[in-house]
């Protein structure tokens, strides 16, 4: 008799958890594509060039999207090969260009990829898909698959895509800092500033003499 109750008392444990376990298995994701880059560190590099280009209310729209998500030792393999550092990377022009190349529009699964896929991208270029051994996508290995969003799914890749329509170009660094506070150069215009400061000051002082 105890035995009997000790299984009918497990049984019924095991009925009144389940749902629980289920939801917890089944949870629906609750961070949009922007929000699963947020909480990961190594997708700060990622995020930073997000922010950098104003492509993060755009990944936080409904979607859905698929995102080929580069880690931050793809960016620096990158920086590496362009001898660039992060900063001039992040200051690049065509920097959009290269994230929108990582993001196709729909929600595309690990199970919907077949080898020799095509995908467009919201660059407006051609992703290509290799499964004959480990999953490639263009000569990126895709190490993590079907992290899905609120709005699409991320996949992790150890290689960043570089658009054919992307040009590395020289950037001014201490420009492109200047630009950021709303002046555009330098020495010249402070100079330039004083001295107007410096007129107007003696003309008050002039006309107060004259006035006592």
């Amino acid at each position: 008799m105890k035995k009997f109750s000790k299984i009918a008392f497990s049984l019924v444990t095991i009925l009144l958890l389940s749902p629980f376990f289920a939801a917890t298995v089944n949870a629906a994701p609750t961070d949009d594509v922007v929000g699963i880059a947020l909480g990961n560190p190594d997708f700060s590099i990622l995020v930073a060039a997000l922010q950098k280009a104003e492509l993060v209310e755009t990944l936080q729209g409904e979607g859905p999207y698929t995102v080929f998500a580069p880690t931050n030792a793809a960016f620096e393999k990158l920086l590496t090969e362009l001898d660039i550092t992060a900063d001039e990377l992040l200051a690049q022009p065509d920097l959009a260009k290269v994230l929108t190349y990582h993001v196709v529009p729909g929600s595309v699964l690990a199970a919907d990829l077949t080898d020799g896929m095509e995908a467009t991208t919201v660059n407006g270029q051609e992703l290509m898909f290799d499964l004959s051994g480990d999953p490639m996508v263009n000569q990126s290995m895709i190490t993590q698959t079907d992290i899905e969003a609120t709005n699409g799914v991320v996949h992790v890749i150890d290689t960043v895509l570089v658009p054919s329509n992307f040009t590395l170009q020289e950037v001014d660094m201490e420009e492109t800092e200047v630009a950021q506070t709303g002046f555009e150069s330098s020495t010249p215009l402070l100079v330039a500033m004083l001295a107007t400061a410096s007129v107007i000051i003696f003309m008050v002082i002039k006309n107060k003499k004259k006035e006592t």
